[in-house]
């Protein structure tokens, strides 16, 4: 069932990690068969996304024979997939990859864009430093993101980008996060009409205010980054269940954001009548 016209459902997917011939990410996880079920879990879904963005690290090192992995497993995604990179991906290679992706192309070189066709506005900002894993905003990618955002200062809008631009308290991933988002906020605080800040890089769903509006980091489709809060601890990741986001918006009303798990879990029961007994 479609959603209602004067409605949209967005599908954010982030941090795949993609691999290539079969091999394990950290030696434990398949992204690529993580990702297919993905693929499979969103195209059961009762209502269909309008259009897919992938918030970064598409892919694990950036390389061609990973690109092209993620194009046929996306493939049977009917509706629009927005692509942006992350401190995993290579921006060349990407755009080489994904040809038919024009948006790729409108802001070398870097890889951000404004998509116009949908009742929501994207706009999308790179974070990418090439050859370092955090983050950064120069003053071309600023400007850019500024003179964009005022042609269209009364249309609901999403901005993507990989870094979030606040700090999780994750100490290990905010040594690796956005530099200088202060640059950044002056720019959002200035544009309400912001509805959303959609990010990846955490591997884990967080939300935060951020410069008058709501950022959010999405969770991964396959390895999640353990949830410790205690002052320089180690990174690791945890095999917690895989999950994408689903963004509902309708005319006049703000973002709601749903998190879906991605696997075979039992149910849906009735209220009305008892689930059957476990085994």
């Amino acid at each position: 069932m479609a959603a209602p016209s004067d409605s949209m459902l967005i599908c954010q997917i982030s941090d795949m990690h993609l691999m290539t011939d079969g091999k394990l990410a950290y030696g434990v996880v398949d992204t690529a068969a993580h990702l297919r079920r993905c693929i499979e879990h969103i195209l059961k879904l009762p209502q269909q996304p309008d259009f897919v963005v992938m918030t970064g690290d598409l892919v694990d090192s950036g390389k061609p024979e990973q690109y092209a992995l993620l194009r046929e497993i996306i493939a049977p995604l009917s509706m629009p997939v927005y692509l942006i990179p992350g401190n995993h991906d290579e921006r060349q290679a990407l755009r080489e990859s994904f040809p038919d992706h024009s948006y790729l192309n409108q802001f070398p070189p870097f890889i951000q864009y404004v998509i116009e066709e949908h009742e929501l506005r994207i706009v999308a900002i790179d974070t990418v430093i090439p050859g370092n894993d955090g983050g950064e905003l120069c003053a071309q990618r600023l400007e850019w993101l500024a003179l964009t955002l005022a042609t269209a200062p009364q249309r609901p809008t999403l901005l993507l980008m990989h870094h979030p631009p606040f700090a999780t308290q994750i100490d290990f991933m905010d040594d690796i996060g956005l530099a200088g988002p202060e640059a950044l906020a002056q720019i959002v605080q200035k544009h309400p009409q912001i509805e959303r800040i959609l990010c990846g890089h955490l591997h884990r769903p967080i939300h935060a205010r951020f410069a008058g509006t709501l950022a959010c980091t999405a969770p991964s489709t396959a390895h999640q980054i353990t949830l410790d809060l205690t002052p320089a601890a180690p990174g690791t990741f945890t095999l917690e269940p895989p999950a994408y986001y689903l963004h509902a918006w309708r005319a006049g009303e703000p973002l709601v954001t749903h998190t879906v798990y991605v696997g075979d879990f039992a149910g849906p029961y009735s209220f009305d009548q008892p689930a059957p007994a476990a085994n």
